[in-house]
């Protein structure tokens, strides 16, 4: 069995940063910890905000946490009332100074795990999983992506067996391109 490794550990520093940016010093283990709650904190309590990414950068007082969105009216709500209370709960559970930067994904149809988000919540929502994906996989291409690949692993009832379903759009220009 080969060697596989993250493919963001590859691409960190050329394409991809760290989501998240501070010094460690002594207390480096309590600091990743309480990224750790943030970020939980957060996809849970914003779980229809559809959430791209949480950066959490440190300073020696202030934590400033960058939220990429797609959806940055659920965050900010009415007169940015929700923003407001959602610092002070955050105050609350890291003990600091809580800054909060909210960013709109424009093409949310790009945003891997904003698809993926999509697709699981049309499931959970009774949509045939084959429709699902098949919607997911052509609202992409029509957005201007090179490829796209869905693997989706299924399990029946009774029996403890899985399938693993796996559908791949590569647009047709490339292929050829590529013999």
């Amino acid at each position: 069995m080969g060697q596989k490794t993250n493919p963001i550990g590859n691409r960190l520093g050329f394409i991809h940063g760290w989501e998240s940016n501070w010094y460690g010093g002594d207390n480096y283990r309590d600091k990743i910890v309480e990224d750790d709650q943030i970020r939980k904190y957060l996809n849970a309590r914003l779980s229809r905000a559809s959430i791209a990414k949480i950066i959490i950068e440190r300073t020696l007082k202030l934590v400033t946490v960058t939220i990429n969105t797609a959806r940055p009216g659920v965050i900010i709500g009415k007169g940015g009332q929700e923003v407001d209370k959602l610092k002070e709960e955050l105050k609350k559970l890291t003990k600091k100074e809580i800054q909060i930067n909210i960013f709109e994904v424009k093409r949310p149809e790009l945003d891997a795990r904003l698809v993926a988000d999509g697709i699981a919540r049309q499931i959970e929502a009774r949509i045939s999983f084959r429709r699902a994906i098949k919607m997911s996989i052509g609202s992409t291409m029509r957005m201007g992506a090179e490829g796209i690949k869905v693997k989706m692993v299924r399990r029946w009832h009774v029996r403890k067996c899985t399938k693993m379903d796996v559908l791949r759009y590569i647009r047709s220009e490339l292929i050829s391109t590529m013999q």
